[in-house]
């Protein structure tokens, strides 16, 4: 019962007053990343023949390289954490603009952007494991946990 309480309790020391639970989860995002978003990606991108179309390509190397850059996060998760809300921001911010005008309409269901709207539909999910304290705190504010 202990153990079950201790990665709940914020830890000062080893993860920067961060829970180790959001630590854990943090690692398990950055490893599902690469074997999802980052698998197809690779693959479309190495299987793909002749010119590009300038704004699919696009698309393909941001979806191959940010999956791969998140590796780094099984070492460092909260150094890392601006890709998880890079990730999170694009995500809620295509939900917003592509598929919630087409749910309003009652045109999303049969839709090209369905499929893309259930993968997406877990970034508010997503949001609830990071530890939104420390990541304002060091990434927007630029304050260290031990100088407030």
């Amino acid at each position: 019962m202990r153990a079950i309480r201790n990665i709940f309790t914020p830890d000062r020391e080893k993860y920067e007053g961060v829970r180790p639970i959001n630590i854990y989860l943090l690692r398990a995002l950055y490893l599902l990343m690469p074997l999802g978003a980052g698998t197809e990606a690779w693959q479309v991108i190495a299987s793909h023949e002749g010119p590009w179309d300038h704004t699919k390509a696009v698309a393909w190397c941001v979806w191959a390289a940010y999956p791969t850059l998140s590796l780094f996060g099984l070492i460092r998760p909260l150094q890392w954490l601006p890709i998880i809300v890079f990730m999170i921001f694009y995500k809620a911010l295509w939900l917003f603009v592509v598929a919630y005008p087409l749910w309003r309409a009652d045109a999303l269901a049969g839709n090209a952007a369905e499929q893309m709207a259930g993968v997406f539909i877990a970034a508010p999910l997503i949001a609830l494991i990071v530890p939104w304290g420390y990541f304002i705190r060091n990434f927007v504010l630029l304050r260290k946990a031990d100088n407030p």
